[in-house]
């Protein structure tokens, strides 16, 4: 199995670390517009590979003709969210790169499954199945499995347990519309509206909702990349492997379908 990875930022090097560490390809291959860049990141990996015993097959490219057939394709590329930006405002700018990018992708790898990165991630996400014309299927974002796992943190570190003892779920989209379900979360079996109350469970919900924006606001420059990495890995897992892993796809917005580039 081949796996792309698309941008050599700290998202998608991050990315293509955990895929590799994991297993989880014959073959991982970053590509990137910057010159040298993915092929000093991959060389610096398979160097690590005899300490973390893992078999040294990531590579880097500029060239989009060397991800030819891909199986799964993780878009990372574009420009991260600042300090008091909304994703929403990423807009214009990221959809001119990812109609380049998954035209591309597209081209080299007909049938590959596509795992959208870039903010804002619904829209991208919908903006890949237009410009590719692969199925819905095939082509998803990763809000499920990231916000749900920054959900099952929070309440850990709320009622002071592992993240283990803590199960929850979001479905919808990555931002204020995320929609987060009382009743699957739970901590130790226990239901988690019978451990807080009303206004903490809003706390967590609301915290979740504004994680990405937290983490920028402390960083400064750049966005979170280790719990969007994971959350990638994971959703490489359950496409390469066929688990029962929920992956929440993003809905199709036909409204989008002029977004300006």
């Amino acid at each position: 199995m081949r796996v792309t990875v698309v941008g050599s930022g700290f998202v998608g090097a991050s990315t293509a670390m955990r895929v590799a560490q994991k297993g989880l390809a014959d073959e991982v291959v970053m590509v990137d517009i910057i010159e040298d860049l993915p092929q000093g990141l991959a060389l610096d990996m398979r160097e690590s590979a005899p300490i973390e015993g893992f078999e040294p097959n990531v590579r880097g490219t500029n060239d989009y003709a060397d991800t030819a057939g891909s199986d799964l394709v993780v878009i990372t590329a574009g420009l991260p969210r600042q300090p008091g930006m909304s994703r929403m405002d990423l807009l214009e700018k990221n959809a001119g790169i990812i109609r380049d990018v998954v035209g591309k992708v597209a081209g080299h790898s007909p049938n590959a499954i596509l795992i959208v990165v870039t903010n804002p991630l619904d829209e991208m996400t919908f903006l890949a199945s237009e410009v590719s014309g692969f199925s819905r299927e095939r082509v998803m974002g990763m809000a499920g499995v990231l916000d749900s796992s920054r959900l099952r943190y929070f309440i850990s570190e709320e009622l002071s347990v592992s993240p283990s003892r803590a199960e929850a779920m979001t479905l919808g989209s990555h931002g204020e519309s995320m929609v987060p379900l009382p009743r699957p979360a739970t901590v130790e079996g226990k239901p988690l509206t019978e451990l807080v109350d009303r206004a903490a469970l809003e706390r967590l919900y609301q915290r979740t909702r504004d994680a990405g924006a937290e983490i920028v606001a402390l960083l400064k420059k750049g966005s979170a990349y280790y719990a969007p990495s994971a959350a990638r890995r994971s959703a490489a897992s359950s496409s390469s492997i066929r688990s029962s892993s929920t992956i929440s796809s993003t809905p199709r917005r036909p409204s989008l379908a002029g977004t300006p580039t």
